[in-house]
């Protein structure tokens, strides 16, 4: 799924051997690279915790791109696009998809689970206190509360 506004992005991984007899010891997901051009450049990057049953958002970032990456746990991004229809897309420790936001487009980060899922979220343009980059909307159309 990809398109200007929004996209989920289905990540690179590779399995990790053990040194000394080869077995798989894990695995390596691809996250960012420079050199990829899947997002801009980040200039933030952070981790986000979401309680369980909780609510972040939803809101509209103004000027930056976000870029989601669920490290732990389960998370529903509710994406209201510009035409007013909205996307749900579920992202878990489990898959390896990086979903994106575009800046001027409404996303809220939902927890439908009963443990702290955590998010980690690069943005191409860094947050500073009082820059008012931030406007808090309301889904009027869509139902939060099926989420608690």
């Amino acid at each position: 799924m990809n398109n200007k506004e929004f996209s989920s992005i289905e990540l690179e991984t590779h399995e990790t051997k053990d040194v000394l007899d080869n077995h798989i010891n894990g695995e390596l997901t691809i996250i960012w690279r420079d050199w990829d051009e899947i997002i801009n450049q980040p200039q933030m990057i952070y981790l986000n915790s979401v309680n369980p049953r909780e609510i972040k958002g939803p809101h509209i970032h103004k000027n930056r791109t976000s870029y989601f990456f669920c490290l732990e746990g389960k998370l529903i991004i509710v994406i209201q696009d510009s035409t007013g229809k909205y996307h749900e897309i579920e992202i878990n420790s489990k898959n390896h998809k990086l979903i994106s936001v575009s800046n001027g487009i409404a996303a809220a980060i939902v927890n439908p689970t009963t443990i702290i899922a955590k998010v980690l979220v690069l943005a191409d343009i860094a947050w500073k206190p009082n820059d008012n980059e931030m406007e808090n909307i309301d889904f009027k159309n869509y139902d939060l509360k099926k989420w608690k």
